[in-house]
C-alpha cells in the first residue's frame, strides 16, 4: 500500500471488522459461567415502592435471584456532599432506598442462567407503591404557558448582558419578537447501552458500551470506594453514542452490584424501551427571541430566553443561548436560561447539546428578519458578520464563514430560488430554499498517548480513548504515521482500554483535538529522540547533523538536502542495542482560549418539496459547507458531517418523544412510533470543506466535526419549508398536519 498522509481518504482500517461481523461489542463478550440480567422498570411517575412480590419469580427455572433496595450490595461512595472527579456525574438509581423518582426507573433486577429466562423472570415481578402525582414535564409545542419572568434562575453564571437591550430595541426600525420550542428528544444509538461485569478477588473488569472508558473508571471508582486501579473498563467497539454514553448511568454500576451478589459475570444489556429515560435524553426547550434592527439589517439587539427542564432529583440545563451571545455582532445583547424540575429521567447531552435546539431558534428568527425587511438572508447574516467574538471580547483563531456562505451558495444554486413565498413549485410540490449558519466551539481536554518506535521499525501508539464509529482508530493512526513518516499499514493504534494512557471521553466534538494533539506530541517526542540518536551515533550517515535539517520519510530517517543521506529507523535501532524508542505525552489546553475565540464554522443549504395537498414534506436536496481547521480524513470527515446533517433532518421532521404529563410515562418508546430517518427519507445530501490553516487551535491543528453538521440543519429546513408554504412553524418537529393546519 502506497503511504497515506493527512488528509487522504483512507478507508477505516476496523471497516473489514465490522462488515465480516468479526468486530466485538460489548455484549458479545463472553465470560465462563455467565448469567444475565434484565431491568425491571417502575410503571409511576413518583412515589415509593411498598413491597415487591417474587415468589413466582424465583420459582421459575433458571432464576438466581432479584436484586432490589432489600438485598443490594450497599454504595459506600455515595457521598452528596462530595463532588465527583467525573464531570458528567449523574445522580443513580442503585437500589439504596425504596424512592421512585420517574417512570421507567429502574428498580430491581431479575438475575438468571439464561436471557431468556430472565425476560421472563422480570415480567412476573409484582411491584406495590405509594404513588404521589407527579410533577408534569415543560408543555410541549404551543400548549406552553411558561415564562422565563416566573422561572428562578439555576446558575448566576448563566445570565448574559452586553451593552443595553431595551435602547436598543428604541431604536430598532423593526424588532422581531417569537417563541421557537423543541421536543424532547431521545438517544436512539443502533447499539443499545450494554455490559459485562465480572470480579476476581476485589479487582472488577467492566466489557462497557461507553464514550468513556476512563470517567467510568474513575466513577465506579468512587462509587465503590475502590482505587481505580483495581477498577478496568474496556470499549472495543461502540455502536453510537451522541452523548447518551458519555455519562456513567445507572445501569453501569447495577451490573457490577449484580456480579458481587450472586459471584458470577454479569450482562446487562437495555431493551429499546429501557432507553426512553434512564439514560439520558434532549430536554425540550422554549425559547423566547428578540431581535431589532435598522432600515439597512444592522442589528440593534438581540435577546435569547431559553427555558429547559431538569429531574425532580438531578440537574442538567440545555444551554441553547450560548451562540446567540457571539454569533452576530449586535452591540446590546442579553441571554437567560432558566430550568423547571419535573418527574422525568435527568436530560444530558445529545449531539450538539444547546446549540443544536439553539440554533435553530436563532436561524429561524434571523430568517424571519429578512423577511420583515425583505433582505436577502445571506446578505443579512453578512450585514452582522461578527469580525472578532462579540462575548468574549476576542478574535478568533480563524473563521472562513464568508466563505462558506460563498461556495455553499454556489453549489446550491442559491441564485436561482425567488425570494417570495409559495412563488417556486412543480406540479403539485411546493418548493422552498432555506439556508442557515452553523457553529461548533472547540472542545479539548486532558489527554495522554504513548507512541513507541519499535526495533522492527514499526509503530505502536497507545491511548485510553475509545472509537465510537466516527474512525478514531483510522485517524490517530494517520496521524502518528504521518508525523513519523510511515504508511499507516506501520502503525498499530491500541485504544478503548483504561490499561492505556488516559485519555478525554469521546464527546464535544473533541476527540481528534484532544488525543489527536497527544498523539501528534507523543510522536513528535520520539522522533525527536530518533533524530538525537542518529546525530550522537558516529556510524550513522546522519551524525553531526543538525537535528532542524533531519526529516522522517519512508521509514527512514534523511536530510532535507539529499534524501540519499540517511537510514531507516530499523538500521538506526539495531545498531544501538535494538531498544524501542518511546515517549509518552500529556496534552492539554495552554492559554489559546484564554487569548482566542476556538470554533468551527459552517453553512447549510435545504431543499424542500411540499405536496400541497397532502403535507408531505420531502427534504430533496442538502449541501453543507464548513470551516473546520485541517481535515485529517477526507472520507471520514465527510461521514460525519453527512452523518450530522442527517440528524438535523430527523430533528426538524420526525423525532418527538411523547411523555403523558398525568403519569410521567414515555408513550412511545420504541423505533415503531418514535420516528428517526431511514434511507428512503434522505435523498440529494452533500458536504464539503474549506481549507483553513489554523496553527493556534491546538497542536492537531483539528477543530471538531461530529456534532456541527446538525446545528445549522434544523433552521436551513424550518426556513425552507417557510419558503415553500409561507407558513412559519416554530416548534418542531414540523409535521404534515402542521403544515396543513398551522395556526
Amino acid at each position: 500500500m502506497a503511504k497515506k498522509l493527512i488528509g487522504d481518504p483512507i478507508d477505516r482500517i476496523d471497516g473489514d471488522l465490522k462488515v465480516t461481523g468479526r468486530a466485538r461489542y460489548s455484549a458479545d463478550m463472553k465470560r465462563p459461567d455467565m448469567v444475565y440480567g434484565v431491568l425491571v422498570m417502575s410503571s409511576i411517575g413518583n412515589g415509593r415502592i411498598r413491597s415487591f412480590d417474587t415468589a413466582e419469580t424465583l420459582k421459575m427455572p433458571g432464576v438466581l435471584t432479584v436484586m432490589s433496595y432489600g438485598n443490594a450490595p450497599k454504595v459506600a461512595g455515595i457521598n452528596k456532599n462530595k463532588p465527583s472527579e467525573v464531570a458528567t456525574d449523574r445522580v443513580m438509581s442503585l437500589f439504596q432506598d425504596n424512592k421512585v423518582h420517574y417512570n421507567n426507573q429502574p428498580i430491581a433486577m431479575v438475575i438468571a442462567d439464561t436471557f431468556e429466562h430472565a425476560v421472563d423472570g422480570a415480567a412476573r415481578v409484582k411491584v406495590t407503591y405509594e404513588s404521589q402525582k407527579p410533577k408534569p414535564p415543560l408543555p410541549a409545542g404551543r400548549n406552553n404557558t411558561f415564562t422565563p419572568e416566573r422561572l428562578p434562575r439555576y446558575d448566576d453564571q448563566v445570565d448574559t448582558k452586553r451593552g443595553n437591550l431595551k435602547a436598543g430595541l428604541s431604536g430598532a426600525s423593526t424588532k422581531v419578537t417569537e417563541t421557537y420550542t423543541t421536543p424532547t428528544q431521545t438517544h436512539n444509538a443502533l447499539e443499545p447501552h450494554a455490559l459485562i461485569a465480572y470480579w476476581e478477588g476485589e479487582k472488577l473488569t467492566m466489557y462497557n458500551a461507553t464514550q468513556g472508558v476512563s470517567g467510568v473508571q474513575k466513577r465506579i471508582s468512587e462509587l465503590f470506594g475502590m482505587p481505580k486501579e483495581n477498577v478496568r473498563v474496556i470499549a472495543q467497539f461502540v455502536g453510537g453514542g451522541f452523548g447518551s454514553k458519555g455519562a456513567t448511568w445507572s445501569h453501569v454500576m447495577l451490573a457490577p452490584m449484580a456480579a458481587k451478589l450472586v459471584g458470577k459475570p454479569v450482562k446487562l444489556v437495555l431493551m429499546r424501551e429501557h432507553m426512553f429515560g434512564m439514560v439520558g435524553w434532549r430536554s425540550s426547550t422554549v425559547q423566547k427571541m428578540v431581535v431589532g434592527t435598522k432600515k439597512d439589517g444592522e442589528f440593534t439587539a438581540l435577546s435569547h430566553d431559553t427555558i429547559s427542564q431538569t429531574s425532580a432529583f438531578d440537574e442538567f440545563a440545555e444551554p441553547a443561548g450560548t451562540i446567540s451571545r457571539m454569533m452576530y455582532a449586535s452591540p446590546n445583547m442579553e441571554s437567560t436560561h432558566r430550568l423547571i424540575r419535573a418527574n422525568i429521567g435527568t436530560p444530558s447531552a445529545m449531539r450538539a447539546p444547546g446549540e443544536a435546539p439553539g440554533v435553530f431558534a436563532l436561524e429561524s428568527v434571523v430568517d424571519e428578519v429578512a423577511y420583515a425587511i425583505n433582505m436577502d438572508p445571506i446578505a443579512l447574516r453578512l450585514k452582522n458578520y461578527a469580525e472578532t467574538d462579540p462575548h468574549k471580547n476576542l478574535p478568533f483563531s480563524s473563521k472562513s464563514l464568508r466563505e462558506c456562505y460563498q461556495q455553499g451558495a454556489e453549489r446550491f444554486g442559491w441564485a436561482k430560488r425567488t425570494p417570495e413565498p409559495r412563488s417556486m413549485r412543480e406540479g403539485n410540490e411546493l418548493i422552498g430554499m432555506g439556508m442557515a449558519s452553523s457553529i461548533y466551539p472547540v472542545n479539548r481536554a486532558e489527554s495522554t498517548a504513548l507512541v513507541r518506535i519499535k526495533p522492527d521499525g514499526k509503530v505502536q501508539v497507545e491511548t485510553g480513548t475509545q472509537d465510537i464509529g466516527t474512525g478514531t482508530y483510522t485517524v490517530m493512526t494517520q496521524v502518528a504515521a504521518d508525523v513519523l513518516g510511515l504508511s499507516p499499514d506501520d502503525v498499530t493504534l491500541s485504544a478503548g482500554d483504561t490499561r492505556f494512557p488516559e485519555s478525554t471521553t469521546s464527546g464535544g466534538s473533541r476527540t481528534t483535538a484532544s488525543t489527536g494533539s497527544a498523539v501528534t506530541q507523543a510522536a513528535q517526542a520520539v522522533l525527536k529522540q530518533a533524530k538525537q540518536l542518529a546525530y550522537k551515533d558516529k556510524r550513522s550517515p546522519l551524525f553531526n547533523v543538525a537535528e532542524a535539517e533531519i526529516v522522517a520519510e519512508n521509514g527512514r530517517l534523511q536530510t532535507k538536502s539529499d534524501p540519499r543521506q540517511g537510514e531507516t529507523f530499523v538500521s538506526l535501532l539495531k545498531r544501538n542495542g535494538s531498544k524501542p524508542l518511546e515517549a509518552k505525552m500529556l496534552s492539554k489546553s495552554a492559554d489559546e482560549k484564554d487569548n482566542y475565540s476556538l470554533n468551527a464554522f459552517g453553512s447549510i443549504f435545504a431543499e424542500v418539496r411540499i405536496d400541497e395537498a397532502l403535507g408531505r414534506i420531502r427534504v430533496s436536496r442538502m449541501i453543507g459547507t464548513f470551516a473546520a481547521g485541517r481535515i485529517l480524513n477526507a472520507k471520514t470527515a465527510r461521514s460525519q458531517i453527512l452523518g450530522g446533517m442527517i440528524w438535523g433532518v430527523s430533528m426538524a421532521l420526525l423525532e418527538d418523544t411523547l411523555i403523558d404529563p398525568r403519569t410521567g410515562r414515555v408513550m412511545n418508546p420504541n423505533l415503531a412510533e418514535y420516528h428517526v430517518p431511514v434511507n428512503a427519507d434522505i435523498e440529494e445530501i452533500d458536504g464539503f470543506f474549506i481549507e483553513e490553516k489554523d496553527e493556534t487551535v491546538n497542536p492537531a491543528g483539528v477543530k471538531g466535526i461530529g456534532e456541527i453538521g446538525v446545528v445549522g440543519s434544523v433552521s436551513a429546513i424550518a426556513n425552507a419549508v417557510y419558503h415553500a408554504t409561507g407558513k412559519r412553524i416554530r416548534d418542531l418537529p414540523i409535521t404534515l398536519e402542521k403544515v396543513l393546519d398551522y395556526r
